[in-house]
């Protein structure tokens, strides 16, 4: 063989054509696809598999980016302006890097080198060394200079280990393998701690982020989902997740409409509605009206005794009448009932603020309201979709039905 080319082992693990493994020394014997035997095509249950690990990668991949630009960010804003005024705007983050960094920077800078000969550089503002850098050379560089970085961040240890659980998920994401669900929990939960380190917490300055906290996905890909943080099968589900103290518990304002609106009166206690409206909360409860014809056809829908609804929703507006009676403001809980035809249960938690948060169900014609699925909306702004107008989310659709809803009420003595 040339010097050129390329020896190649003896194919006599794959027979020949004809069965035989009679090929020429050097040589690599090909068979046939049908004769290998291999099934190329996947199963619905393998393409179930792979979808479900593209899922979990780029729900991961989209933490890691957030963590790593906002490492950038910090790395940028402490160290650039001890460095850049002595070394120029290309060479600080290599006079950051110092020996003991100088193989991975100048790895850097070739990476950006070969991006800007073939125009792989996409945004101008990533033309700099510092866009290069990997999530491990970002941390050593905080690392290196922590002195400079200690007054701004407050627990280096804390730090470290989130940054350690994290590089775990960042291995295997960077090299497409399988990314268990316990993982992605973890990478999850160490990215948020990190965002909060790092002074870039998902939810910072939002007061819903308590009862709910910002996803990092709902953040990036919310406008394809106008407002919808949650979609649950039940009543029992949602609460699995978002627990009624949480939902009501900082409530500033509180609409609600529905039927018997069972998932505050029956969850939440009375002495707790006392304490929550003492404190300042103002709410508007809005129930079908037990008397009306459309509880009797609800009734029917649904298959129970006749009367039987209409005593539970007369029930629970006792319930919070009693509640009312004990409050000083009595005008601060407001009850009413409303004569049409129930179209959904909604409860509105700060609506007027910019943590709003809201549960809404959509009444089903055999279902109750417990099995019947719940979205949960937040509320506080509206819906930008890149090259339009901003557009009202459905926390605000809501919003506007209780009002009209509320104007064609009528109180409750």
């Amino acid at each position: 063989m040339s010097s050129g080319g390329l020896e190649l082992p003896p194919g006599d693990g794959c027979p020949g054509v004809d069965g035989s493994a009679d090929t020429p020394p050097g040589a690599v014997s090909l068979a046939r696809p049908v004769e290998i035997g291999a099934a190329l095509d996947w199963d619905a249950e393998a393409w179930s598999e792979v979808r479900t690990r593209a899922r979990r990668a780029g729900r991961a991949y989209i933490w890691l980016n957030l963590v790593e630009q906002r490492l950038r960010a910090v790395v940028a804003a402490v160290l650039r302006p001890v460095y850049e005024p002595v070394h120029g705007e290309d060479e600080w983050v290599v006079a950051a890097a110092g020996p003991a960094g100088q193989e991975w920077v100048q790895r850097a800078v070739a990476v950006r080198e070969v991006s800007r000969r073939k125009g792989y550089l996409l945004d101008p503002a990533d033309d700099n060394v510092l866009s290069f850098l990997t999530l491990p050379q970002l941390r050593e560089l905080l690392v290196q200079h922590w002195p400079c970085f200690e007054p701004y961040l407050d627990d280096r240890r804390e730090l470290e280990l989130a940054l350690d659980e994290l590089e775990v998920t960042r291995n295997v994401v960077s090299r497409n393998r399988a990314l268990s669900e316990t993982v992605l929990a973890q990478a999850e939960r160490a990215s948020a701690r990190l965002l909060n380190i790092l002074g870039g917490g998902s939810g910072a300055g939002s007061p819903s982020a308590d009862r709910l906290p910002i996803d990092a996905v709902e953040d990036l890909v919310g406008d394809r989902y106008a407002d919808v943080v949650g979609v649950h099968p039940d009543r029992v589900r949602l609460q699995r997740q978002l627990p009624v103290e949480d939902l009501f518990g900082s409530a500033r304002r509180l609409d609600a409409v529905g039927i018997g609106l069972n998932l505050l009166v029956q969850n939440y206690s009375g002495r707790r509605l006392v304490r929550l409206a003492e404190a300042g909360c103002r709410a508007r409860l809005l129930f079908l009206n037990p008397a009306s014809s459309a509880v009797r056809r609800r009734e029917r829908e649904l298959g129970i005794k006749k009367g039987e609804m209409s005593r539970s929703v007369e029930m629970n507006i006792m319930h919070m009448r009693r509640v009312r009676d004990r409050l000083r403001d009595t005008a601060a809980f407001e009850i009413r009932v409303f004569d049409e035809t129930p179209r959904f249960t909604a409860y509105l938690v700060n609506g007027d603020g910019s943590d709003g948060l809201a549960v809404v169900q959509s009444y089903l014609r055999k279902a109750r309201g417990m099995e019947a699925p719940v979205l949960v909306l937040r509320g506080g702004g509206n819906v930008v979709r890149e090259g339009r107008e901003p557009e009202h989310g459905l926390f605000e659709t809501y919003r506007e039905e209780f009002d009209s809803i509320w104007v064609d009420s009528r109180p409750v003595s």
